[in-house]
């Protein structure tokens, strides 16, 4: 199966800007919908968040909190969701990974890790 890979866009910032992960929303075997917000990367006073790439499921991190990153980094994997239900399925239909064949149940990840507020 081939993964998405996550990878941290150019954001304009000069390459005098340091970039840092600040946080990641889910940890590795957690479901991720495609655009929806992945990880957080801080540029100078500027914060950035990266979409997953695809639905699926985060498989691995490679950028960890505070680590130092690079435009064009790749900063986690994403196992697409399709991929997945086709090998399961055989080609024989379902498109999702869900029960229902319609992909992940509860669409807003419910036990999705959240940035603590203060």
């Amino acid at each position: 199966m081939r993964h998405a890979a996550v990878i941290l866009p150019d954001l304009g910032t000069g390459p005098d800007v340091p970039i840092v992960v600040s946080y990641w929303f889910a940890s590795p075997g957690e479901e991720v919908w495609e655009g929806e917000r992945l990880v957080e990367v801080l540029a100078g006073p500027a914060t950035f968040d990266v979409p997953a790439p695809v639905t699926g499921r985060l498989v691995r991190i490679h950028g960890r909190e505070d680590d130092r990153v690079e435009p064009g980094s790749v900063l986690g994997l994403v196992a697409p969701a399709v991929e997945e239900a086709d090998d399961r399925a055989g080609g024989s239909g379902g498109g999702g990974s869900g029960p229902d064949g319609r992909g992940f149940e509860g669409g807003g990840g419910s036990s999705r890790r959240r940035r603590p507020t203060s």
